[in-house]
């Protein structure tokens, strides 16, 4: 049953450069179906539901996406999918967002949650869901950590107090600290001690309690956001798209988390949780044939191992290659190793330096 004063925030803003050339400026990877089972935008929406009614969804995004979201949620009310009109990072959007709700609703109780991340497991994640909604409408401001599978360097980590933490549980932990993206051997420490968790992006609180922290931290950004007229008021847009280009672009984390007092966090279990991060966490959450090759498309393939191919509308053939990313589109064709999927980004880069807005 839904919360009536529970609200989610969806943050549908990012470009996902990694995921060029199949995400582009005005269909980006969160709006996209990579595994046969809805875009992951979609997939977000379908786990919230049970939790937090479609008139209680709210989606901040960029003007280029805007359309094609309001598209594929039609149980979203549409006036509730919001433009930026620039990016500002997190702090900024989930300030707007709760600037906006206390309008609508003063007992607001909000969840934050990025568009573009993957939950095997549902049903447990709606569990630790409802009860990080319960702690925020006591006051609390709360995250949910994902219990670490590996050494990753290329995710925040937030520290609980040692002995605290049964993944699973769901019943808070106060957070200690949160702790930048480590190197290889401070990582693998991290998840030797079991009192750290992976920094999820998900954090629940009241409106209210949020708009305060805000003050108290990041002052000139709430300062810009006070002076918006109500949410639905005729010049709303024009004065938001004065005022929030002159807001910090800053991250939630580095601008009110990690300098609030008594944050808690909930330490998830194993949920399948997957950020989606790169073409290579796609090849990871596929089916893969007997070699370790995955493709949605014919694939045909001859001493071939560990590839990941995304080429609709045709069969690829592999011949003695291994762990190749492969991506085809009408108008660029990707071909990286699979180690380097990170780094696909970094073409996006060179293409905006060379002028070829076509692509992006």
């Amino acid at each position: 049953m839904a919360g009536r004063h529970n609200h989610a925030l969806i943050l549908a803003g990012g470009r996902g450069t990694r995921f060029w050339p199949r995400s582009r400026s005005a269909r980006a990877k969160q709006v996209l179906d990579f595994l046969g089972e809805g875009t992951l935008i979609q997939q977000t929406v379908e786990r919230l539901t049970p939790v937090v009614a479609p008139e209680n969804i709210w989606v901040l995004t960029n003007r280029q996406l805007r359309d094609e979201i309001v598209r594929q949620l039609p149980a979203v009310p549409r006036k509730q999918v919001l433009a930026e009109p620039v990016g500002r990072n997190t702090a900024p959007a989930i300030g707007l967002a709760a600037r906006i709700l206390q309008d609508v609703d003063p007992d607001a109780v909000m969840g934050v949650f990025p568009a573009d991340q993957f939950i095997a497991r549902p049903a447990g994640f709606r569990k630790l869901v409802r009860a990080a909604y319960k702690s925020a409408a006591q006051g609390s401001m709360a995250l949910l950590g994902i219990q670490p599978r590996w050494a990753e360097t290329g995710y925040g980590y937030v520290e609980f107090p040692k002995g605290a933490v049964t993944p699973g549980s769901l019943a808070p932990v106060p957070v200690v600290r949160f702790r930048e993206k480590p190197d290889a051997a401070t990582a693998a420490r991290f998840v030797k001690s079991g009192n750290f968790a992976w920094n999820s992006g998900m954090f629940f609180w009241r409106a209210d309690v949020f708009t305060a922290a805000l003050w108290q931290h990041a002052g000139r950004t709430a300062a810009l956001l006070d002076t918006l007229p109500r949410f639905g008021a005729r010049n709303f847009d024009r004065r938001l798209a004065e005022v929030f280009p002159q807001c910090e672009s800053i991250s939630v984390d580095y601008a009110v988390l990690e300098k609030a007092a008594g944050v808690v966090g909930f330490a998830a279990g194993d949920i399948g949780w997957n950020d989606v991060g790169s073409f290579n966490a796609v090849y990871e959450l596929l089916d893969r044939d007997g070699a370790g090759n995955a493709s949605r498309q014919p694939l045909l393939t001859l001493d071939a191992r560990g590839n990941f191919v995304d080429a609709p509308g045709k069969l690829v053939a592999l011949l003695g290659v291994e762990d190749l990313v492969v991506v085809d589109t009408p108008d660029a064709l990707l071909v990286t190793r699979r180690e380097l999927a990170q780094r696909v980004g970094e073409l996006v880069k060179a293409l905006e330096a060379s002028g070829r807005k076509d692509l992006l």
